[in-house]
């Protein structure tokens, strides 16, 4: 049978069939982002946009296959906002440091670039060994946390650790 040829009942673009979609994951995402932003606006919000990307994809994906995108992209915006909020995090306290002690210029061109090194290391990292990398010493989570969050065995986080680790041990090696 060729798509075209489906019942639009089996369609996610079908607004009645989204309708029911929403309805039946909308909370239960919420509630996880919830508790990974301990922050109920920003929880929400995340929520809200990962139902706007799973709308602009309802030609390409099927109602069945719509919680685990839900929940692959509200955890991919997750990741990018605590990243984001690190980083900006990171400049406050840089600005403040810079200053407080007043290091000589040369040594905060040395940090700075450092900073943008590593930066694009973990930037550069795989898409897996990255989020495996940033959950762990971003979010602080322990191996067996990410691995119930990525639906993962604890010896593949492991492994994504370790290979994220050797890659950015060459970067700070280099420096």
């Amino acid at each position: 049978m060729s798509r075209d040829n489906q019942n639009t009942s089996d369609r996610l673009c079908d607004e009645a069939v989204f309708k029911a979609v929403f309805d039946s994951y909308f909370k239960l995402l919420r509630n996880f982002l919830i508790y990974k932003f301990k922050n109920i606006e920003r929880a929400e919000d995340t929520a809200q946009n990962a139902f706007v990307i799973l709308w602009e994809n309802c030609g390409i994906l099927k109602p069945e296959q719509a919680k685990s995108f839900l929940y692959t992209t509200a955890i991919r915006l997750s990741l990018n906002l605590l990243k984001h909020d690190k980083i900006v995090t990171t400049f406050e306290l840089q600005s403040r440091s810079s200053e407080t002690h007043q290091e000589t210029p040369e040594f905060l061109l040395v940090e700075t670039e450092l900073r943008k090194q590593l930066e694009r290391a973990i930037n550069d990292l795989p898409e897996k060994q990255r989020t495996v990398f940033l959950m762990n010493r971003f979010d602080n989570q322990s191996y067996t946390e990410i691995a119930t969050v990525l639906d993962l065995s604890v010896k593949a986080v492991e492994k994504r650790m370790h290979l994220a680790l050797l890659s950015l041990r060459k970067v700070v090696k280099n420096v």
